[in-house]
């Protein structure tokens, strides 16, 4: 062997990979994990997020358990509401057509609450996402969309935490090592990583591997194979380290392919964003308040229900939607009047804007925009919008449009009183939902046979058969950790098992 072996090699430095080599080190293994990314772009697609999180609770008492900063101060303006399991359990059926596997997702909410709380034991801070999921209305915040946890400092606060929960138990971290090949004996057991460090490969051995390196929406030539023509065009939300390599390196040694492999996460993005994530800016490219206004592609014309639902079940598959638009980009359309809604996202100093006094002005300014239909539409809709239905931010409230196609289902607004804004989005990708096929509670990778492969479990973004056509806001994250715990305790359990 070219290297003394660890217990444990985890392939992948974001959330769910940490959380899978702290859980390995917690039962007792020493670990080791292997990054193809620079230091300085650490995280995975994790770095890139908000931070957000979908968690089972029953109520405010739940929360302060994860969130112990809370002060009466924050409970007596806030109504938390609950999230039951059931909620949980109805949202992950709906949004994916029932069809993500039962086990997954059986194992996804059952474990939610627990792995957040074993999170906050390991350094991790929650704090409540007031703004984006709440807005206040007579005095206080209403919680919407089963959405209310975030990692305090976002996405990087929570790599920022797991690394340094990592460093604190001795856990070392290679970056700029990728991994090429999986390692196996002659009985066929996973026994170690073929990884290629500026240029030079060699054989890093263990115990067990997990595989937590994300899906393969950086990987130009995969997204067309799998999802289809035209997915060229869009832009990476996040990692361009996230090519698929994780993924091939199993399926080389016979693992079984699962899930959604031609759907993703995607959703509307600023225009002009690069053609990878900038940690400089976040998620900040994302612009989700399109429940208050109306988007028109390059005809001028609407072409989906800006509020069929609340965001969180509406955004990760209007990306694709609006990639099949001519010229694969569209404009969002807000008015004075819901101004005070957008997201902090659209005040950011990289984003393609248009402002007007008159709405005939505006659309002059629309770049790619025909003006004439533009104007037919924006009249149409605000025909169509039923006024007695009183408007309210918190809730699906049904104030719709009357008699046109697309309709608006809720949140429908004239656009008449000036200013008037628009902002230019295209499709940001985020995600695959193709993956790897894993034993639910274990998180063993399982082969072609449907057999676990001795000695290789998996995490993360890779998992196939969890999301289809959609996605619940915040469930990626909550995967992740509670996944990539799994796989750590597995990969922990079946050394010791072994050596017994």
């Amino acid at each position: 062997m070219d290297e003394i072996p660890v217990d444990v090699l985890v392939i992948g430095a974001g959330n769910a990979a940490l959380c899978a080599a702290l859980s390995a080190k917690e039962h007792g293994c020493s670990v080791e994990i292997l990054e193809c990314a620079p230091e300085s772009e650490r995280g995975g697609n994790t770095a890139f997020t908000a931070g957000a999180m979908r968690v089972v609770y029953n109520g405010a008492e739940d929360l302060q358990r994860l969130m112990p900063d809370l002060t009466q101060a924050d409970l007596d303006m806030t109504d938390f509401g609950s999230y039951p399991k059931k909620s949980f359990y109805d949202d992950m059926g709906r949004v994916t057509n029932f069809r993500a596997d039962p086990e997954l997702v059986e194992e996804l909410i059952e474990r939610s609450y627990e792995t957040l709380l074993w999170m906050t034991s390991q350094g991790v801070r929650f704090t409540p996402i007031y703004g984006r999921q709440a807005f206040k209305i007579d005095g206080k915040f209403k919680f919407w969309g089963g959405l209310t946890v975030e990692a305090v400092g976002g996405g990087l606060g929570l790599i920022e935490a797991l690394t340094g929960a990592c460093a604190e138990n001795g856990i070392s971290i290679s970056y700029d090592t990728r991994a090429v090949g999986l390692l196996r004996n002659d009985d066929g057991a996973v026994i170690g990583v073929r990884t290629r460090h500026h240029g030079k490969e060699t054989n890093r051995y263990a115990k067990s591997v997990v595989i937590g390196s994300g899906g393969f929406e950086a990987n130009t030539e995969w997204r067309v194979r799998y999802l289809g023509e035209g997915w060229d065009l869009a832009k990476v939300r996040g990692s361009r380290y996230n090519t698929g390599e994780g993924i091939k390196i199993a399926l080389d040694i016979g693992a079984s392919p699962a899930g959604n492999w031609s759907g993703c996460h995607s959703v509307g993005w600023e225009l002009n964003a690069p053609e990878f994530g900038d940690l400089s800016v976040g998620d900040g490219f994302q612009k989700h308040s399109y429940p208050f206004g109306i988007m028109v592609n390059a005809n001028g014309e609407r072409f989906l229900d800006e509020g069929a639902d609340f965001r969180n079940y509406t955004y990760a598959k209007y990306g694709r939607v609006i990639l099949a638009q001519p010229g694969q980009f569209a404009w969002q359309i807000f008015d004075k009047k819901t101004s005070k809604y957008l997201r902090d996202e659209y005040r950011i100093r990289q984003v393609t804007t248009e402002t007007a006094p008159t709405i005939e002005e505006l659309a002059n300014k629309l770049d790619g925009v025909d003006p004439s239909n533009f104007l037919a539409t924006v009249k149409s809709y605000n025909a169509a919008v039923d006024q007695e239905v009183p408007f309210n931010p918190n809730v699906k409230d049904g104030r719709a449009t009357l008699g046109i196609s697309p309709p608006k289902s809720n949140w429908a607004n004239t656009i008449e009183e000036p200013p008037f804004q628009a902002f230019a989005v295209t499709c940001g990708i985020t995600f695959t939902f193709g993956g790897l096929r894993i034993e639910p509670n274990s998180a063993q990778v399982l082969s072609t046979d449907y057999e676990p492969i001795d000695g290789l479990y998996a995490c993360g973004e890779l998992v196939g058969g969890l999301f289809y056509f959609n996605y619940p806001g915040g469930t990626g994250l909550t995967s992740g950790s509670v996944f990539g715990r799994a796989a750590g305790r597995s990969a922990a359990e079946s050394i010791r098992t072994r050596s017994a």
